[in-house]
């Protein structure tokens, strides 16, 4: 069943357990691999000194663990940030609608996708060279999404205040129409004319919004019908 179909509270809260138990699940996963990889295989392999990776390097394989580590970091990382954001999409759906659910949730997802790529960055180079690193990719990840970052929390704000709703007739940045649609990033207004402008989320709360009566609306809407009907 897609997401934005479940809206009973009873599905809902089943959907916070399963991914509340996925969460938990790749977390310990993550730990036993780990622990494996580190105190079993590279042990073993080192034991039975793979000729491989000896004329390769010509060193031990502990010199191939940070790598493997990474990787490991990365993958367990990626899904364990998934699960977390999920665990709060559901919690959000208790409240709020699908798409303003989704919406915090793709603002959670970059974030925590910077800060695993800074944190590994960091712990890679170790030290204060590590916190050096680390800091400065997170830097510079939040430099070049700081456009779309803005963007998105001023989505988040229009979704969480509701200055305006799906099918209101108002006026934005000089466009008039109906809305459409909202969503972190944009807002779809459909025009008179039947043309979509679509408006960045920053700009509409940097301006002024005007809500126009239902009545107004109405009128615009049978007029609207009628010009399609001819």
């Amino acid at each position: 069943m897609k997401e934005e179909n479940v809206s009973s509270e009873k599905e809902i809260r089943s959907k916070i357990a399963e991914s509340t138990a996925k969460l938990i699940a790749y977390i310990i996963v993550f730990v036993v691999v780990e622990a494996l990889v580190n105190n079993l295989l590279f042990p073993f392999l080192e034991s039975i000194r793979l000729n491989f990776f000896v004329t390769l390097s010509g060193s031990s394989l502990e010199g191939y663990k940070p790598y493997v580590n990474v990787l490991l970091s990365l993958a367990f990382g990626y899904l364990i940030i998934q699960a977390f954001i999920n665990v709060i999409y559901w919690n959000l759906r208790l409240k709020y609608d699908h798409s303003t659910s989704a919406s915090i949730r793709s603002v959670f997802r970059i974030v925590g996708v910077g800060a695993l790529v800074a944190a590994i960055a960091g712990a890679v180079a170790g030290g204060a060279s590590g916190v050096a690193l680390g800091g400065f990719i997170g830097v510079v990840v939040g430099f070049a999404s700081q456009q779309v970052l803005g963007q998105a929390l001023s989505g988040l704000f229009l979704l969480l205040s509701r200055p305006f709703k799906i099918k209101d007739h108002v006026s934005i940045t000089g466009d008039e129409g109906i809305v459409e649609e909202v969503t972190t990033l944009f807002t779809y207004l459909t025009k008179s004319d039947n043309t979509v402008a679509i408006i960045p989320s920053n700009l509409v709360i940097g301006n002024k919004i005007y809500l126009y009566p239902k009545t107004l609306q109405n009128e615009q809407g049978k007029e609207k019908n009628s010009q399609q009907n001819k």
